[in-house]
């Protein structure tokens, strides 16, 4: 049973421990190797302040063409895969029998932040999507299902999963901003958040 739920959005506190987040950290580094972090411009032409890369078939992309999710790495490559520290999560707490097809690496330094959003580019919205929270707090902020209204935040810690599945799949969500040295996990400090979707 999740810890807390938050509009519906069930929130694992505490969920990796120390040992596991560390570990998994290190895998994520090799992923970054391979792909590196690069800052998507939005349609309106606008760079977000959070840069990202991913492992899986799949990976988010954003330009003024639009949001959507393609097969390659901005420079050519094929995404790497996800490391399976990572897919033990999803395994565990997704309540699905299929595996994620892309995990988004968000990487969250001084400053940035992740404005209300939907994950809408995704084919299936009957699959959840796992969040996992590694490194400076964030304060994570939850809407309805329509821009506007009113919201509820929680600050997420190292080590925390949220799922967003049922009827708290299409809310609106994103990050304010991150609460910088909170966390001792990342020796240079900053946030990374994976986010765990089907896509097709």
């Amino acid at each position: 049973m999740p810890d807390l739920n938050l509009r519906g959005v069930r929130i694992h506190t505490g969920f990796l421990d120390p040992a596991e987040q560390a570990a998994m950290v290190e895998d994520i580094r090799e992923v970054m190797r391979a792909a590196p972090l690069f800052r998507p411009q939005t349609p309106y032409g606008k760079q977000m302040s959070v840069r990202m890369t991913a492992a899986g078939q799949f990976g988010w992309f954003s330009d003024k063409s639009g949001y959507r999710y393609v097969d390659r790495h901005p420079s050519g490559m094929a995404w790497p895969a996800i490391p399976p520290s990572i897919l033990r999560v999803w395994t565990k707490v997704s309540d699905v029998d299929r595996d994620p097809e892309c995990c988004l690496v968000n990487f969250y330094a001084d400053g940035a932040r992740m404005g209300l959003h939907q994950d809408k580019d995704e084919a299936d919205f009957s699959m959840p999507v796992v969040s996992i929270s590694l490194g400076d707090d964030a304060l994570f902020r939850v809407g309805g299902l329509s821009r506007g209204g009113t919201t509820e935040s929680v600050w997420l810690k190292s080590g925390d999963v949220a799922v967003l599945a049922g009827d708290a799949r299409l809310l609106y969500h994103g990050v304010d901003r991150t609460r910088t040295g909170s966390s001792a996990l990342l020796p240079k400090g900053g946030r990374i958040n994976l986010t765990l979707r089907v896509v097709n």
